[in-house]
């Protein structure tokens, strides 16, 4: 009897172990073969809730403004440059302001500029290089000749593509400010944001040219403000140097400085 007993323990026990790892699921309606299983439910449930999600975040990407005209602005429009020409000093610089005719601006500036002579080339010759005042005046007027055409084709190029450019950035805009379903989705958005920062790199561009051209002419600029400044030291220097070779006082009239060149 005591060995029944104790058999019956460890098969109740056995038992008991074996419902509490069961799947947590049971019959509806007394019914066998239709079980309710709470777990696969929960997960139906979360399923169901992220695919809601997922979607309501799909309709969210595609959802447009209905009304965009409120950042619009306005690309304002350059005017063509209109040089007078009196007398034909200024042959070819509207062409050269204008359009990118580099041939033009390299016309333009040497007929509205001075040349230097043929006698001044004379002169010149036998001066040395490093030492003399106009030697340097020669280097500053070479290096403007140089820049200078390049900066009127410069603009020149920056005027005409603008125009050219005109048509491109209108359409962009256009589409960009557009409020209905044709141009609204994702991957439209995206390409629109791409063409955009492409037609920035191009303005960028395009004013890196008039930056260098700005550059250039600060050059002479600064050029020539040096040389009047070094000139200007030098003559205080072969004043003072004079002075002190030649006595001017009145004692000494004879003696009078006559060579001085101002």
């Amino acid at each position: 009897m005591k060995f029944n007993l104790k058999n019956r323990k460890k098969y109740l026990i056995a038992g008991g172990l074996l419902l509490a790892t069961a799947t947590p699921s049971f019959a509806l309606f007394g019914i066998g073969d239709i079980v309710f299983d709470p777990t696969s439910y929960a997960s139906l449930v979360s399923q169901a809730t992220t695919a809601l999600n997922q979607f309501k975040t799909i309709e969210n990407n595609v959802t447009h403004f209905s009304f965009k005209q409120q950042w619009q602005t306005t690309l304002n429009a350059l005017k063509s440059a209109n040089v007078a020409n009196m007398f034909g000093e200024t042959n070819g610089m509207s062409i050269a302001l204008n359009t990118n005719e580099p041939s033009a601006s390299t016309m333009a500036w040497k007929t509205a500029s001075v040349p230097v002579s043929s006698t001044t080339s004379t002169y010149l010759q036998g001066q040395a290089v490093g030492n003399s005042a106009q030697l340097s005046q020669l280097a500053m007027v070479e290096m403007s000749d140089s820049v200078s055409p390049d900066c009127l084709t410069a603009v020149g190029q920056y005027r005409a593509t603008r125009g050219q450019n005109a048509t491109a950035n209108s359409a962009l805009s256009q589409q960009q400010f557009d409020a209905t379903s044709a141009t609204n989705s994702e991957v439209q958005q995206l390409n629109l944001l791409n063409a955009a920062q492409a037609q920035q790199l191009s303005e960028m561009q395009s004013q890196a040219a008039m930056q260098v051209c700005l550059a250039s002419q600060m050059t002479v600029a600064n050029m020539q403000q040096r040389n009047a400044t070094a000139q200007d030291l030098n003559t205080a220097a072969a004043v003072q140097a004079e002075r002190a070779a030649n006595d001017t006082s009145a004692a000494n009239e004879g003696s009078t400085w006559r060579t001085y060149l101002p």
